[in-house]
């Protein structure tokens, strides 16, 4: 740290300013200010005037130019999910704190230290930071890889905004006190807070100078990483060419940028890079990076709604949440009495959360984005009052059919079932067979053709279908839908959604059946087959699990019916993942598992029946 830099910083920012004073801003010693303040007036940057005290000359204006900071980096990236459900509808940057998001907070401070070129990295729920450019002037900078990496990666798509540029790295979900922001800064640092007793944080170890020497996770009685950082066109120009590395290197997805930081410093950074096949040139040194100690109370990172409340009291009655509202409405309690509120979902169809009311435990269940168009949800909740006393699924406390918002007891010490376990086969199957025996009817059909057609207007409507060869498998699975229609099979109420995420093991040996948005009048054999291409089955294991539903061994024809099903259902959410792609929502490799689940077991089916 430049403490020459710091002195002309100091009598820049505050005119008039005492030796004494400039010792608190310092913290530093007295002495140790008198003789920098002596060295810098011996450099000709600094002069004492009788009436206005120590006054920066022009030398020490150009000095200090140097230092002046050119930008900030925002992240804001990440979904949040230890902030469920507020950051479902939400980001985490743009909750308020005292009625002002920590985001604004953080580019107000910014903006009142002179420093308004500001980018702000996003991803998740990326359009609510629109509003931001015209507010505030800032830039966006989107991260594709958000959802399934860490901030070492985010860091990495904004790399091009620090290399010779002074540039202040923030998150968006930190709320400061007082404005610890400057026009200039004299070195690269990290803020810390300190840890009286033990922490699981990452603790620092810094030289009498302040330089930054490690970096350890968890500790005690120390210094922690907390907040903001800075990096200085030094800095970065060492430090960028190591994290540019790390990320090329596989099984670096899930790190922090910090871990890059920490790996320079305990030497491990080169074992890393030579076990991967990479170097860095002969001239590289190691970067520079100093603490910067704030006081207690300066600096918040909420870990969670609990932290928030206690420090925005507003939070314990009234979180402006939809689903926080509903579940105090519901359960007829204040919003201070809903705890351990956990993430349990944010899948393909649905958002869900985990919470605990007076010692019970709940789930609930918020619809994802587009569902309106694929579940009706009146539907749903029909099938939910026909098999209310069954005993096979959750208790529902509340299920509202006009948006999907449900809420059901919490079996505690239940797990999903596994697809890979003969006794959770065994078990699961015998649940689903009971249930089709039941003979349970509604007025709605699940009719496979309807929504293949439904599935594929949606994909059309968002753009072209992507499957080259489209057109020819269409045609196969009409084939199959023709014959399935010639046996008119007998229709009873299905699942549909029958996969084994879906079967609850109960510790007490039961297992119940949840989620029953597709469910609907169709032959029972398509449980059988969603079932075996969500567990991505193969032909030994469907046989298998249809030898445990039919307690048997499958006859031909059921067993090219399932098949069918397969090859269908297989069609159907292929098209289905094409068009939540559509919507920003990505699958990976599901959408082609699926498409070959259609082609493969169309091809099976049809070359048994030319055989009969």
């Amino acid at each position: 740290m430049d403490r020459h830099g710091l002195v002309c910083r100091c009598i820049k920012e505050h005119p008039q300013i005492t030796q004494r004073e400039l010792a608190g801003e310092l913290s530093l010693s007295l002495g140790t200010v008198n003789h920098l303040i002596r060295e810098c007036i011996s450099m000709g940057y600094v002069e004492q005037n009788q009436e206005k005290g120590y006054i920066l000359t022009e030398a020490g204006n150009a000095f200090l130019e140097q230092f002046r900071v050119d930008g900030a980096v925002v992240l804001a990236a990440g979904f949040g999910s230890r902030f469920v459900p507020l950051t479902f509808e939400t980001p985490k940057g743009l909750l308020e704190v005292f009625g002002e998001r920590m985001v604004e907070r953080q580019i107000c401070q910014l903006h009142e230290a002179g420093i308004t070129d500001i980018t702000v990295v996003v991803g998740y729920l990326k359009e609510k930071f629109e509003y931001l450019i015209d507010k505030y002037q800032v830039k966006l900078l989107f991260n594709p890889e958000y959802s399934s990496k860490n901030t070492l990666a985010t860091v990495y798509h904004a790399r091009d905004l620090f290399k010779g540029r002074n540039v202040y790295l923030l998150s968006s979900d930190n709320w400061l006190r007082k404005n610890m922001y400057h026009s200039w800064e004299c070195g690269a640092w990290y803020s810390l807070s300190h840890a009286d007793g033990e922490t699981s944080e990452w603790c620092v170890s810094f030289n009498k100078k302040g330089r930054i020497t490690d970096v350890e996770v968890g500790g005690r009685d120390c210094w922690f990483m907390y907040g903001p950082a800075y990096f200085s066109k030094e800095f970065s120009e060492q430090f960028f060419p190591v994290l540019e590395k790390y990320y090329e290197i596989p099984g670096t997805e899930q790190l922090y940028w910090e871990h890059v930081l920490m790996e320079i410093l305990n030497g491990s950074w080169e074992r890393r890079l030579k076990h991967s096949g990479c170097s860095l040139p002969a001239d590289w040194t190691e970067p520079v990076m100093y603490a910067n100690c704030q006081p207690d109370g300066q600096i918040y990172e909420f870990e969670n709604l609990e932290e928030l409340r206690k420090f925005d009291p507003r939070y314990q009655t009234h979180s402006d949440n939809k689903a926080m509202e509903l579940v105090s409405r519901v359960l007829q309690v204040e919003e201070s009495e809903i705890h351990n509120i956990k993430c349990l979902k944010s899948g393909m169809t649905n958002k869900s959360f985990l919470f605990d009311v007076n010692g019970n435990s709940y789930i609930c269940r918020i619809p994802g984005p587009g569902t309106e168009l694929l579940i009706n949800r009146r539907q749903e909740a029909a099938v939910y009052k026909t098999i209310n006393g069954l005993g096979i699924t959750e208790r529902v406390i509340y299920f509202d059919p006009e948006n999907g918002y449900k809420i059901a007891k919490y079996y505690d010490g239940a797990r999903n079932g596994n697809p890979r376990d003969r006794g959770d086969i065994a078990a699961c199957m015998g649940l689903l067979r009971r249930f089709h025996q039941c003979g349970l009817t509604v007025d709605h059909p699940f009719d496979i053709r309807e929504r293949i057609d439904f599935y594929e207007m949606l994909c059309k409507t968002h753009g072209n279908i992507l499957f080259e060869d489209y057109k020819e498998v269409h045609s196969r699975m009409t084939e199959l839908m023709d014959w399935l229609d010639s046996l008119k099979r007998p229709q009873t109420l299905s699942h549909i959604d029958s996969n084994f995420d879906n079967f609850l093991m109960l510790p007490d040996g039961g297992v119940r059946l949840i989620d029953w948005e597709y469910a609907g009048m169709c032959d029972p054999l398509i449980d059988l087959a969603m079932c075996s291409i969500y567990s991505y089955y193969n032909i030994e294991e469907t046989e298998t699990l249809m030898e445990n539903y039919f307690q048997r061994a499958p006859k031909k024809e059921e067993r090219l019916i399932v098949y069918a099903y397969m090859a269908l259902g297989g069609f159907l959410w292929s098209l289905w993942a094409v068009y939540k792609s559509a919507l920003g929502e990505e699958f990976g490799e599901y959408t082609l598992i699926m498409y070959r689940y259609a082609k493969d077991f169309s091809r099976i089916v049809q070359k048994n029946l030319l055989k009969s």
